[in-house]
């Protein structure tokens, strides 16, 4: 069974997208770090019930990588909005057996003493137009979540609006519950996330 991880929010660069962020639940972001496979950054803000939401970006000082980057941030344009989510396992090799073709190849990914692997896709693009998750597997303890600063938000529901919500449904049957976790139908692909925050219900789309 998957489990949610963390949501990204992607931006064409790194103030910008924490600026989005911050003006919509009215809290300060943490320190995240760099990527230098990918090529790219990311700040992050610690959740309730161990979940955590990333701004992450092309890092303009590092170089291109020589495969796509993973969100389809190659293709990213337009103000920061919520692009991704991301489901761990024990197991990611089985994980990819279990979900649609182009999920992604596993990669051994580092960053100070976290450890993980993430499936990547090839052409950067996740499946079902980028609504399926992005899986990983998280090595050992070390956990983003369980070293952020608390925010005072927790994520009470997160949306996912698909022009085939009913098969995307069906893909993620079997593979993902969560109660706060829904896919509607709509005209195109979009998310939305509902948070408690220290001033209200605020929400991030």
């Amino acid at each position: 069974m998957l489990i949610l991880d963390h949501l990204a929010v992607a931006a064409e660069d790194l103030a910008t997208g924490v600026a989005y962020v911050e003006s919509a639940l009215g809290v300060r972001m943490s320190a995240g770090g760099e990527h230098p496979l990918m090529g790219t950054h990311n700040r992050l803000l610690g959740l309730a019930d161990g979940l955590y939401l990333e701004v992450i970006t092309i890092n303009p000082a590092a170089p291109k990588p020589p495969h796509p980057r993973w969100f389809d941030l190659d293709n990213f344009r337009g103000t920061p909005r919520l692009t991704n989510w991301v489901v761990r396992t024990d197991s990611i090799n089985t994980a990819v057996t279990h979900s649609p073709e182009g999920v992604g190849i596993p990669m051994a990914l580092s960053r100070s003493d976290l450890r993980w692997k993430m499936a990547v896709p090839e052409n950067g693009k996740l499946p079902s137009g980028g609504a399926f998750p992005a899986l990983i597997e998280w090595e050992g303890d070390a956990h983003p979540a369980a070293r952020l600063p608390q925010s005072g938000c927790r994520l009470c529901k997160f949306e996912i609006f698909h022009p085939k919500a009913i098969e995307l449904r069906a893909v993620m049957g079997g593979l993902f519950e969560d109660d706060r976790v829904s896919i509607e139908e709509a005209s195109k692909i979009s998310f939305r996330a509902e948070f408690e925050t220290p001033d209200g219900v605020r929400v991030l789309k």
